[in-house]
């Protein structure tokens, strides 16, 4: 999986990473058991502070989307329900608050959704 960063964005790297590694999950192209890269190869690779990169993980990892151990490293966790982060359920009120002060109405943000839940499809 390559990560790709915006560096001009106003969302912290940490964030950027830890969104496209469950992205990447969500779409199948990250397996469970498939194995990250560790933190300092992740670091390295890209330019990024090795601490960033461990924020991310730590993250993944108190979420549920990843397992660490000294001798693995970071794997993708088995497909078990994880606890969804309030940051997260009020993240989508507000992007549906915004859709519905654009205009659409709310079959048009059920179908927008549906076509991302499929794109996700695992």
């Amino acid at each position: 999986m390559i990560l790709k960063f915006d560096f001009s964005s106003p969302v912290p790297i940490y964030m950027q990473i830890r969104n496209q590694i469950v992205i990447g999950i969500a779409d199948g192209s990250l397996k469970p058991g498939e194995k990250l890269p560790t933190i300092r190869a992740l670091a390295e690779e890209s330019g990024i502070n090795m601490m960033t990169v461990s924020k991310a993980y730590q993250i993944l990892k108190q979420e549920g989307y990843i397992h660490t151990d000294r001798r693995n490293g970071a794997t993708i966790a088995a497909k078990d329900k994880v606890s969804i982060p309030q940051e997260t359920l009020d993240s989508l009120r507000l992007r549906i608050s915004e859709l519905r002060l654009s205009g659409m109405s709310r079959d048009e943000i059920l179908n927008l959704c549906s076509k991302y839940y499929e794109e996700s499809d695992i």
